[in-house]
């Protein structure tokens, strides 16, 4: 009997089977860029908001407690957004006339709020308490990034769930001295820079951080129900 198919079919079938493997891999690298990029995540991106407040000025050069701002973030699982009686209660006296301050002025006059738009916005069905983060001593850098050297407000973290397990398999790597929680300067140890806890000193991280997890009874939550309720 003769052969049915040329020879050259082999090769072709060869190419065919690699050529849509390599087509699948190319594939699934371009969406999982997609999936990373600030285009998606709105990682650095800067949202349009009403007023271009900066915490760089706020919180950096005038150094401004988070707390007077976000006055429920230490008992809340929302940081809350400041209502304008708190921007007027410094706005009333200085920068008065300000162009850029005027949709301030107003909210005030007419008793109405800001649209701010959220920078950290997570999805319906996540849960995230601030209040139980903090209590553990984990600073508001951690998450927010460098909020004091941010002109305008941006996004961090991906806030993706590999994000947050990363720190909740080992809670140690980003734990520091409650009483450090709310710097925005803070630096974790270094052989450079000794950070000091209930008078011992600590030049690394990871020793820090095991001596504080046992300390503030830090446990490594993993349970879907942790987040998902």
């Amino acid at each position: 009997m003769g052969q049915i198919f040329h020879r050259s079919t082999n090769m072709v079938s060869r190419i065919s089977i690699y050529g849509a493997v390599l087509i699948i891999a190319a594939l699934a690298y371009a969406l999982y860029a997609i999936a990373m990029s600030p285009w998606y995540t709105n990682v650095g991106v800067k949202l349009q908001q009403p007023v271009p407040f900066s915490h760089r000025h706020h919180a950096g050069e005038l150094g401004i407690d988070c707390r007077y701002c976000h006055t429920s973030v230490e008992n809340s699982s929302f940081a809350g957004v400041p209502p304008t009686q708190t921007c007027m209660t410094c706005h009333s006296q200085i920068w008065t006339n300000s162009s850029m301050l005027e949709p301030v002025r107003a909210s005030y006059r007419n008793d109405t709020s800001l649209e701010w738009q959220r920078v950290n916005a997570l999805p319906d069905f996540v849960y995230f308490d601030h209040s139980i983060h903090i209590a553990k001593g984990v600073g508001c850098t951690t998450c927010h990034g460098q909020i004091a050297e941010m002109p305008l407000t941006q996004r961090a973290g991906t806030l993706y769930m590999s994000w947050c397990l990363d720190c909740h398999r080992q809670p140690e790597k980003n734990l520091r001295p409650k009483a450090e929680v709310f710097d925005p300067f803070y630096q974790p140890p270094s052989r450079l820079h000794a950070v000091t806890v209930d008078g011992m000193e600590f030049t690394d991280q990871l020793t820090m951080g095991r001596y504080l997890r046992k300390e503030y009874k830090v446990a490594s939550l993993q349970y879907c129900s942790t987040c998902h309720r």
